[in-house]
């Protein structure tokens, strides 16, 4: 698998209308932004585009809806990570016969404790079952389980698992998988905070949640670290500091969807228990927004 996950990549949030329907149009107008914005992937179906919150039947058309949009223009990542082995595989199968994606992420399972003998034989039984290349996705704050990095060592005897979005926050836990595992496999951020020192520590790239709201400004954090120009680098690593406190005031994408919301693109609501309405929050978000105007 030649494939190589890198770059500035938008978990791009999932578009609905107000009775929570998805809203194809808004959603491929909003990824055509983005990609103007210049980020160098759009990933359906991640935490912030609430993958949690769909059916088999919608996710797929969702996905579909972001690689008609994408048109080729950049990699596209697909959420196909369910709790069991056997959904996980059957959703992988039929991104697969649809064409377009470039790489799935699979998160590990949630809710039921996972031993890493589990993961192993669940992540092994998905990489033998399709021929792409498969990012795996480390969260254990939401998910409950967390992939060791002798976890993922043993498991880049797959070639098509070609790295690993680590979104535990521990930077020791992400220098693991960049010293210890192998040098091949792709390591990237899924905190905003660690991009840049992801970077620098031999990462390949971000998949950034801010850059939904912000994606000038997360790509830069990549493009200026390419270019050598580390000062200007950590500058926008550091101006995201202000908006990622208020994401910990709710649940973090919902406050992400309200965000971009509230910068004029309509992608609605989140579906609920988790729509973000809390006026708090709103004005905390209007203040925000005067840092970056």
């Amino acid at each position: 698998m030649a494939f190589k996950a890198k770059g500035l990549i938008t978990p791009v949030v999932t578009a609905l209308t107000e009775a929570e329907a998805f809203n194809k149009l808004e959603y491929q107008s909003f990824i055509n932004h983005l990609i103007e914005a210049g980020v160098h992937g759009i990933f359906p179906l991640g935490t912030n585009g609430e993958f949690y919150a769909f059916t088999a039947k919608e996710k797929l058309e969702i996905i579909e809806a972001a690689v008609e949009a994408v048109d080729g223009r950049v990699p596209v990542y697909a959420g196909t990570g369910c709790v069991t082995t056997k959904e996980t595989i059957e959703l992988s199968k039929a991104v697969q016969a649809m064409g377009g994606v470039d790489c799935l992420s699979i998160i590990t399972p949630y809710f039921a404790k996972a031993s890493q003998g589990d993961l192993i034989e669940h992540y092994s039984a998905i990489a033998k079952s399709v021929d792409m290349p498969i990012l795996l996705y480390n969260i254990p704050a939401r998910t409950g389980n967390s992939i060791e990095y002798k976890t993922v060592k043993q498991l880049a005897a797959y070639e098509n698992i070609i790295g690993i979005k680590d979104s535990s926050g521990n930077f020791d836990n992400m220098l693991k998988y960049i010293e210890n595992t192998d040098p091949r496999l792709c390591v990237l951020a899924g905190s905003d905070s660690l991009i840049l020192w992801t970077l620098m520590a031999g990462g390949t790239g971000a998949i950034s949640g801010c850059s939904n709201v912000f994606p000038e400004l997360m790509v830069s954090i990549y493009n200026y670290w390419e270019a050598g120009d580390m000062e200007k680098a950590n500058e926008s690593q550091k101006k995201i500091r202000a908006f990622r406190n208020v994401m910990q005031m709710g649940n973090p994408n919902s406050v992400v969807k309200l965000a971009v919301n509230m910068r004029g693109y309509n992608v609605g609501p989140a579906r609920q228990p988790l729509n973000c309405t809390d006026p708090s929050i709103v004005q905390a978000l209007k203040e925000v927004f005067k840092l970056y105007e």
